[in-house]
């Protein structure tokens, strides 16, 4: 399209903006573009789960808050050197990082280590990793790459939405298989989250979520007995408060426990004395709560809060398809981690054992979300450079 470039949302941008200076991309003016404001924002969220793991291990850095940290030290420089790349080069790396997602997926379900009645981790150099995590981003970057290659304006033609729905659908599949159904969710949404902000038309839209409601019954006749078992927990965890319904039932003590200010820094009783379980990873929450108190718990979520508005602002300012599909798909990605969580620690809505970002004890939900923050502050570095996809293209 000759004289313009149209954005996401079908606005045609004038000649003059194209025309503008394009920024310095030189290593260190790259260095000086990144929003060292949302990286502060990011290291204060590290912070705050340091206290609370320092808390979880009784008062001390092992075995949870220092390893983290260790973690969170690479993760950052990691972040860093993702934001100085660009975004031409990342729309080059997208399908080799999708494939070895795949790649990853299928090995995990060969060869994966199994842990609470699924295979979700494979051993890397000694370390265990979880694919589903690493499978969201890749799944992220090609669709972000296919649908700034086909352009706003095409997305009316269907067949234009086979291949961009085959590659979600994928790794959907995948982690469904080893089982994870919390996970597989989450990327289903991340998925069709893109598919609306590349222009996906409201008739389209229509039609794809029509079928839900009547494939309720048959998802669940298809579910493992232990997902059956969270779903009957999550409506009576009363009807089993020493066996299934025990962790959400501690989990709503702690919470209840902490009152407006807390019981204190290392005095959570439900905490301290190991009544709640997983109290590092899917219920740290519940441990800030407990010690925290109300206030304490709203001043993480708000902080939480903070972080997806700044990722979604970050997304919008883009000037490029691919840097505001990009945005959108990380500031989704950590939505979801942090809706799901909450939510599930509360009791509104069944375990599925998603973390906390950048709170949970973990080294794959810690390194992926890093990452993907990395690549957010790469389409804030590289936010005013044209699209050339729009342009260049014919209809």
């Amino acid at each position: 399209m000759r004289g313009g470039v149209v954005n996401a949302f079908g606005f045609l941008k004038s000649d003059k903006r194209l025309l503008r200076a394009e920024p310095d991309f030189r290593p260190m003016a790259r260095l000086l573009q990144v929003n060292w404001l949302y990286v502060l924002l990011v290291c204060l969220l590290a912070g705050v789960g340091y206290i609370a793991l320092y808390s979880a291990g009784g008062g001390s850095a092992k075995p949870f808050a220092g390893p983290q940290m260790v973690r969170f030290g690479f993760g950052l420089v990691m972040m860093i050197a993702v934001a100085l790349v660009s975004p031409r080069i990342l729309r080059m790396l997208s399908v080799p990082i999708y494939l070895l997602s795949i790649a990853l997926l299928v090995l995990v379900l060969r060869m994966g280590h199994v842990g609470k009645g699924a295979e979700r981790w494979i051993n890397l150099a000694g370390m265990q990793f979880q694919p589903s995590e690493f499978a969201k981003i890749g799944l992220v970057l090609m669709l972000a790459t296919w649908f700034h290659r086909i352009g706003n304006e095409r997305m009316g033609n269907p067949l234009r939405l086979v291949i961009p729905a085959i590659l979600t659908l994928l790794p959907v599949v995948l982690v469904l298989k080893e089982p994870n159904l919390g996970t597989a969710t989450i990327i289903g949404v991340i998925g069709a989250t893109l598919f609306f902000a590349a222009g996906m038309r409201l008739w389209q839209i229509v039609l794809l979520i029509a079928p839900i409601p009547f494939l309720g019954k048959v998802i669940y006749g298809h579910l493992h007995d232990y997902q059956k078992a969270r779903i009957d927990t999550f409506l009576h965890p009363e009807h089993d408060p020493l066996g299934a319904g025990y962790n959400i039932i501690q989990s709503k003590i702690a919470l209840g426990s902490g009152g407006m200010w807390g019981e204190g820094y290392l005095h959570g009783s439900q905490g301290q004395l190991n009544f709640l379980p997983e109290k590092q990873t899917d219920f740290i929450f519940t441990m800030i709560g407990e010690e925290w108190g109300f206030a304490g718990g709203i001043a993480v979520i708000g902080l939480l809060t903070v972080l997806t508005l700044g990722a979604t602002l970050i997304a919008m300012r883009s000037r490029n398809q691919f840097g505001r599909l990009l945005g959108l798909g990380i500031a989704m990605d950590f939505f979801l981690y942090c809706a799901v969580n909450l939510s599930m620690v509360m009791g509104a809505i069944p375990v599925g054992g998603v973390p906390l970002p950048l709170i949970s004890y973990g080294g794959s939900a810690m390194l992926t979300m890093m990452f993907g923050f990395g690549l957010l502050m790469s389409a804030w570095v590289h936010r005013n450079e044209r699209d050339p996809g729009f342009e260049d293209e014919d209809d």
